[in-house]
């Protein structure tokens, strides 16, 4: 099939119809979580900026219209708000509107509401009590009283024309509303996050019971999907480069890729000096060997670690890191063009929850921090970014993994991030401190397996820190490393808990690292959640 062929199919695909929800996204950092959940609800769903023009909007065959949360107010000028087009689109096709947040103060400032600044702002859990009588079809189901999780600091102090109060908390009068007859709805907290229990149950009364939506959404389309698309968008001649790095993200996006395109694929696993120990042998072989993927491994520890030399501050770290693999990628690519004549991608597994941390995505979201491999690639750089996983969450992947029959030991490998070790080495990282860290990084991991916790944690791992305390091993005094354990219970990795590990692993370890890892003879165990502490300490 020519190229001229494989775009002719790419259009074809991209202008097939399907009955969708559509999420317009005011800049919250929660607004994929709202994708999420439709999505487990089995229902297809796409995000888009919330100044989609009604001529985007018209060419599909909307279900409903959720409009996310975000950081602006929405009476301030320069406010981001829904074109009247699209406003006038909803009312003709009679599309049910829910507004979360934001979305809710939306639809209060255009339908002539009253949003203002509260007296306090409201950031947490609190109790939500329906309006007695009330019997909205939005909240079927559930109690009188339920917690809901709020992050707003203005709110609603007058329901628009039409409206009707639904429920409200001890902070503020009106934190549900809805209009019959128009079917809109709106809601001042976030059922979307996973610290508002009954949140799914909303959404599903609003996208199944209200919306109507259908229920005939799964994984595997999103496979075909993108297979289909990487075919046309690669053409039936190109190669494309990727980093493996042996955790989930990768190694889904690599068996997709080369399912995609097979050998034309070429997977990069660059050792760092970083990686977790004995990492580079174990992913060769389960990668090439088991997954049957095109790859290679560059050893490129003395060029990382020596460009990280003297290195303290955790943006730089990420930053050389990120640099030095862009190079290394665009050095294997000039090899690749040198064996096959061309190479002109770059497959990376960047999740939902970097992108959404790191730039302004779809809408004027926030920024919280950066990421090396998130936010677009530099003008020097040749090739072109392709990312199959970049709208979803760690749990979805896992389900896409499954349902492209990777084994379940990779599936559930717990999240290594791209810089590695360094960013949990707090300081300078030098050879001997990321050959200390390995020691306890490996141990650590044993021990979960071995007690049975390993499945049940989100994500953990062992922090360096640039710290000596003093201890007594034997007769003699020692002043050496602190280390800390970090475990966390989390499914989407925006909120997460610190893990409750039983005292006995807890010991099990602290003997063994401290024992066995010379150079570490305290260990510490975190015990904050996210928010507001993040995941990772750096």
């Amino acid at each position: 099939m020519s190229d001229a062929d494989y775009l002719k199919q790419s259009s074809q695909l991209g202008n097939l119809a399907r009955p969708q929800v559509a999420i317009l996204d005011f800049g919250s950092q929660y607004s994929h979580l709202i994708a999420r959940r439709v999505r487990e609800l089995h229902v297809y769903c796409e995000l888009y900026s919330c100044l989609v023009t009604a001529e985007e909007l018209g060419k599909h065959e909307l279900t409903a219209v959720i409009l996310s949360g975000g950081p602006n107010s929405v009476y301030e000028e320069g406010a981001p708000h829904v074109s009247p087009d699209v406003w006038k689109l909803i009312e003709e096709r009679g599309v049910p509107v829910l507004g979360i947040c934001y979305g809710m103060q939306e639809l209060a400032h255009t339908f002539g509401g009253k949003v203002a600044p509260g007296q306090k702002r409201e950031y947490g859990k609190a109790s939500v009590s329906r309006v007695e009588g009330c019997n909205s079809p939005l909240f079927d189901g559930l109690p009188e009283e339920f917690v809901m999780w709020m992050s707003h600091g203005d709110k609603l102090h007058e329901v628009p024309a039409g409206f009707e109060k639904v429920a409200g908390t001890s902070n503020a009068d009106f934190v549900a509303m809805e209009n019959l007859k128009t079917r809109m709805w709106g809601l001042q907290f976030h059922p979307e996050v996973t610290h508002s229990p009954r949140g799914k149950d909303i959404l599903k009364n609003f996208v199944v019971k209200i919306a109507k939506a259908k229920q005939d959404w799964v994984m595997t389309d999103y496979a075909n999907e993108f297979i289909e698309e990487v075919r046309a968008k690669v053409g039936p001649t190109g190669h494309v480069i990727g980093a493996v790095s042996g955790g989930v993200d990768s190694t889904v996006a690599a068996v997709l890729m080369t399912k995609a395109i097979g050998d034309r694929f070429h997977a990069v696993l660059v050792d760092n000096g970083c990686l977790r120990k004995d990492e580079a042998t174990n992913v060769l072989k389960r990668m090439r060997g088991d997954c049957g993927v095109n790859l290679r491994c560059v050893d490129a520890k003395d060029r990382f670690l020596g460009l990280l030399k003297g290195v303290t501050d955790p943006e730089k770290k990420r930053k050389i890191i990120g640099g030095t693999f862009i190079d290394i990628f665009q050095e294997e690519s000039a090899k690749i063009v040198e064996e096959c004549g061309k190479c002109d991608f770059l497959l990376q597994g960047t999740l939902y929850p970097d992108v959404i941390e790191s730039i302004s995505y779809k809408g004027p979201s926030a920024t919280i921090k950066t990421h090396h491999n998130v936010g677009g690639l530099p003008a020097t750089m040749k090739l072109k970014l392709i990312e199959p996983l970049r709208e979803l969450f760690k749990d979805e992947v896992r389900e896409l993994g499954i349902a492209l029959g990777i084994d379940e030991a990779s599936v559930w490998r717990h999240p290594f991030p791209g810089p590695g070790l360094a960013i949990r080495i707090l300081g300078e990282v030098t050879p001997e401190r990321v050959a200390i860290l390995q020691e306890a990084d490996a141990i650590m991991i044993e021990e979960l397996y071995s007690s049975g916790h390993y499945r049940a944690i989100g994500q953990a791992f062992v922090v360096l820190l640039p710290v000596k305390s003093v201890g007594v091993m034997g007769d003699g005094r020692t002043y050496e490393n602190v280390a800390c354990v970090r475990c966390v219970e989390t499914t989407d990795y925006m909120t997460a808990d610190f893990y409750h590990l039983p005292f006995e692993v807890m010991g099990n370890m602290s003997s063994r690292i401290i024992n066995e890892v010379r150079g570490i003879n305290r260990l510490c165990y975190d015990i904050s959640s996210k928010p507001p502490a993040t995941i990772e300490w750096e």
